[in-house]
């Protein structure tokens, strides 16, 4: 049932969620920071940082383009799915469902404002969904690297 509803909320749109002053929202798992960019650069940007640290950028999809398809309209969204078996193993060593929610991706998007967002999984509601227990250092450097690959990618 929470798995509908989320589904039925991205459906209508990530955009009605309210966000804290961080970016975080409390209600969803997700940190999203406002970006300078254009959906386009600021995903540009966040590859070629990624690439840069040792990030392995498995694919890029870009929402709007297969709404088009479609014969749908979508304002840009963009999704860049990423990792590195350094980060994403001592997480799954620790709950093994994990491998469910990597690699990380992260959701660019323009909001009804036109404001473009970067969006990412709060690694902290991942290990709580997780059940996750005695991995704090690995969840802190996990967060704390996307933390700082969100912020090169948006300013």
């Amino acid at each position: 049932m929470k798995q509908a509803l989320i589904l039925v909320a991205l459906t209508l749109g990530i955009s009605n969620f309210s966000f804290a002053a961080d970016g975080s929202s409390a209600d969803n798992g997700l940190v999203s920071v406002p970006s300078t960019r254009s959906v386009k650069d600021t995903a540009d940007k966040l590859e070629s940082v990624l690439t840069s640290k040792g990030m392995t950028v498995f694919t890029r999809i870009n929402h709007a383009d297969g709404a088009k398809k479609v014969n749908k309209e979508l304002r840009e969204t963009e999704v860049v799915l990423f990792g590195n078996p350094k980060a994403g193993t001592p997480l799954m060593q620790c709950a093994q469902t994990m491998g469910i929610d990597l690699p990380q991706k992260a959701l660019i998007w323009k909001d009804e404002n036109g404001a473009v967002w970067l969006s990412y999984n709060d690694p902290r509601y991942l290990a709580a969904r997780h059940n996750m227990e005695g991995c704090e250092g690995a969840l802190d450097k996990v967060s704390g690297a996307l933390a700082k690959f969100a912020k090169a990618a948006t300013e």
